[in-house]
């Protein structure tokens, strides 16, 4: 019996490149140019080449993220405010009378700097509405004195009082300040689809998933890639949340509010730091040690947390080297390593290294979401992020008292009949799980959750 090869035309409809359907079809297989029932064996090799490495981006909130179950719509948390009181109004230099709402009181002692002069004085009226307070200098008659205060913008602080003897104590209190924050979850979903025939075809090449499945039946590596994809949705999406702003075209939409994510949650209320050492073409060693100082410097007028993770991208990570590599100091300088239970092999193992930098330890890393061409290294405009490491007291207003929590952490829906931190659910026919009468598999995803920034001074965004 005579046997005809299939010709080129005819295998032609078999593409090289993959289909882009949400299901394993005939053009997602492999094609050998001529169609792979030959005359001649083709030299294969029989498994998946890995050209991009492991192709997860997570690993941020993995690393320095708790999850925490939540029952409400929102989560609400307080932060206190600054111990100490300072303001910045302005000044009448032949009256001492200073324009700004304040809770300073009369007897106390302050510190006030204008444009070019820097004195003492003493806090000798306020008005009724605390609109605005007199101040007294101890050094001369009046602010105007010898021109060295005009009418001008002034800060000021409070560092004390003063009462002569004999007579009665401070007049009112200061109320403890403090700021309530919310973020709302959002529901992320996503799904896998396989009919009941390609579910039962064998290929000719192995394929390996991200999540450890290996095998000849493609539609595993499908399913294994969706859900490795769908974790990292659940990171980006923590990481690059927005809230609809009102009158937005995605708050037209009914149920569609956003949530704040990481990046929008320190540009709002953090610290944003623009570089000139954050790109390929760096200023020197020296130069980036200047920068980094003044980064110091934000944050010594912050809460000034002692530990502090670097999560960055390859440039700014190589920078940060050759600054460390000119100190002479890499991973010295008495790192403590406590995030890491003291052990700088732990460190090490899961990729970080430490240093330190006047009161402050830094443990940075590589983080791939800002190198992979798919996802933010695609756009290139931030190139790190410094979070603090431990956690923050704050005021919980549904327990009613002061709890530590993670400075950073994600809170998911949950209760004690449904777990919406990570949902799977397989509906259809096929695999064994019959749930209707389609010729399917249907493999569902579901998660909702938002992510809490505590403290977001204390953390900064490089660009």
């Amino acid at each position: 019996m005579a046997y005809t090869p299939i010709s080129a035309a005819a295998g032609a409809n078999l593409n090289a490149v993959p289909a882009p359907v949400k299901q394993t079809l005939s053009g997602n297989y492999l094609d050998f140019s001529t169609g792979w029932a030959q005359q001649h064996l083709p030299d294969m090799y029989e498994k998946e080449v890995e050209r991009y490495g492991n192709r997860s981006v997570a690993s941020f909130l993995r690393m320095v993220g708790a999850e925490i179950p939540m029952t409400a719509d929102q989560v609400v948390w307080s932060e206190q405010g600054r111990l100490h009181l300072s303001y910045t109004g302005t000044i009448v230099a032949a009256t001492g009378v200073v324009t700004i709402a304040h809770a300073v009181r009369v007897g106390q002692t302050v510190v006030v700097k204008g444009v070019t002069n820097t004195v003492k004085a003493y806090v000798s009226a306020v008005a009724a509405d605390n609109s605005t307070m007199t101040l007294k200098r101890y050094d001369k008659a009046l602010f105007s004195t010898n021109t060295d205060f005009g009418d001008e913008a002034v800060t000021l602080f409070v560092y004390g009082s003063e009462f002569a003897k004999g007579v009665s104590g401070m007049v009112n209190a200061v109320e403890p300040s403090f700021k309530s924050f919310t973020n709302k979850p959002i529901i992320i979903k996503d799904k896998y689809e396989v009919s009941g025939s390609d579910a039962s075809q064998i290929g000719w090449v192995e394929i390996s998933g991200e999540n450890g499945q290996s095998g000849y039946l493609w539609y595993l590596k499908g399913e294994g890639d969706t859900r490795a994809r769908f974790e990292d949705y659940l990171e980006m999406a923590m990481v690059e949340g927005e809230l609809a702003v009102a009158g937005s075209g995605a708050a037209s939409i009914t149920g569609i509010e956003g949530t704040e994510g990481l990046f929008a949650a320190v540009t709002d209320r953090g610290h944003v730091a623009t570089t000139d050492w954050t790109d390929a073409d760096s200023a020197s060693a020296s130069e980036v040690l200047v920068d980094f100082d003044a980064i110091l410097a934000k944050f010594d007028k912050q809460g000034a947390i002692e530990e502090n993770m670097m999560f960055l991208n390859r440039a700014t990570a190589l920078n940060i080297d050759d600054m460390l590599a000119g100190m002479n100091s890499y991973g010295a300088g008495g790192t403590s390593y406590g995030v890491f239970n003291n052990s700088e092999d732990m460190a090490l193992n899961l990729g970080f290294s430490g240093f330190r930098r006047g009161s402050y330890d830094f443990y940075k890393t590589d983080w791939k979401y800002l190198n992979d061409a798919s996802t933010r290294g695609l756009v290139n405009d931030i190139a790190g992020v410094i979070a603090p490491a431990g956690t923050n007291s704050v005021y919980d207003q549904n327990l009613g008292k002061n709890i530590k929590r993670p400075f950073l952490h994600v809170r998911y829906r949950a209760s004690q009949t449904e777990d919406r931190r990570l949902k799977t659910w397989v509906t259809g026919s096929v695999g064994g799980n019959v749930t209707s009468d389609l010729d399917a598999m249907e493999v569902n995803y579901l998660s909702e959750r938002c992510l809490v920034v505590q403290g977001a001074n204390n953390f900064m965004l490089l660009k």
